[in-house]
């Protein structure tokens, strides 16, 4: 398998080493956790297994979604977080559950192993059906819920919900690949791009956060003229020339992994011009062994907090090879604005 690569940025070579970085983080279970010792949360661990595919790392991506599919509740949900295999909260939330879809659909096309697919279908299944337990009437996904009470918390957050979409598109390739036909998801689907279509009524005010701004793009329920528009719109809010991308605007902060997903959501429109500045622009992050510092505080030149977090290094290597196209899942994200969208009325 092919690796990925920048032009000028990053070697093949480099991004091997980022992906060893990242198994050297790999708990004996399987589980990917945010550094050593730290917190492994749904989301991100999945996140980091798909750069261990995209990285030639197969057989430790499998053991990260073994992981998963072990540590899946009776109810479809994950923990929000665990520590070294201990459970520190036991809160639902929506999109950390649904994110499953996207990492299962990321390897089975780097890898196209028709077993494994089959082998997460029951997890995908589970998860998603719980995942749609939090659809509003409007559309929109409700963020969280109490484990033991299974009250939901009404709030729907435009990232979260931008990120559950293309969760909810890789899950229905998924159905479609083994052939069991889940109308269902179909119409939330639908019901969620529809909500895309009215943010102001439907979701909180986007935050201060960059991730609120680029993830409608990177998700997929916004491509095209109106994504390039948006990306353009914030773009001297949130990116310092030559640095990378702040986490929150106010703050004279840059994160690798909010500048990598942001190359992502650049990739995606076709700006990978733009895209591989934004990845060479962070390159101040990375450690001699491949692994890369979550961030700088560049009013200081001090790199805070002081952690090299597995998702920070996974982020860079789905940055590279979405732009490089490298490997066969290469174009997950940019496909996603691609997926078929049943009518409302359908």
């Amino acid at each position: 398998m092919s690796l990925p690569w920048i032009s000028g940025v990053l070697t093949r070579a480099q991004v091997r080493a980022t992906g060893a970085a990242i198994v050297e983080m790999q708990e004996p279970d399987g589980a990917l956790p945010w550094f050593p010792g730290g917190k492994t949360d749904p989301w991100d661990h999945v996140e980091s297994a798909m750069a261990l595919t995209a990285s030639g790392f197969h057989a430790q991506a499998r053991a990260a979604y073994e992981w998963s599919a072990h540590t899946q509740r009776a109810d479809g949900s994950w923990p929000r977080e665990l520590r070294v295999g201990r459970v520190v909260d036991v809160g639902v939330d929506s999109n950390f559950c649904a994110y499953i879809a996207v990492g299962v659909w990321h390897h089975y096309r780097a890898s196209a192993d028709e077993a494994f697919l089959w082998s997460m279908w029951p997890t995908v299944r589970a998860a998603i059906d719980r995942v749609l337990m939090f659809q509003r009437a409007d559309g929109a996904f409700r963020w969280a819920a109490d484990y033991r009470t299974g009250e939901m918390f009404d709030d729907a957050l435009i990232t979260g919900n931008a990120s559950i979409y293309s969760s909810l598109c890789c899950a229905s390739r998924i159905a479609a690949a083994v052939e069991v036909p889940v109308p269902e998801w179909d119409r939330a689907l639908a019901d969620l791009a529809a909500a895309f279509t009215r943010p102001t009524e439907t979701f909180l005010p986007p935050s201060d956060h960059s991730m609120d701004w680029y993830y409608p793009v990177l998700g997929g329920p916004i491509r095209g003229a109106a994504g390039r528009a948006l990306l353009d719109e914030h773009w001297d809010r949130f990116v310092v020339p030559g640095l990378g991308a702040r986490c929150v605007d106010h703050r004279p902060w840059v994160t690798g992994a909010e500048t990598s997903e942001l190359a992502l959501a650049l990739e995606s429109v076709g700006d990978v011009d733009r895209a591989a500045q934004m990845v060479e622009s962070i390159q101040h992050l990375r450690d001699p062994d491949g692994s890369y510092w979550t961030g700088l505080v560049f009013a200081d030149g001090k790199r805070w907090p002081v952690e090299r977090s597995c998702w920070t290094s996974a982020a860079v290597i789905l940055a590279a090879d979405a732009i490089s196209r490298a490997t066969p899942a290469g174009g997950v994200f940019a496909e996603l604005g691609s997926v078929p969208v049943p009518a409302l009325d359908s």
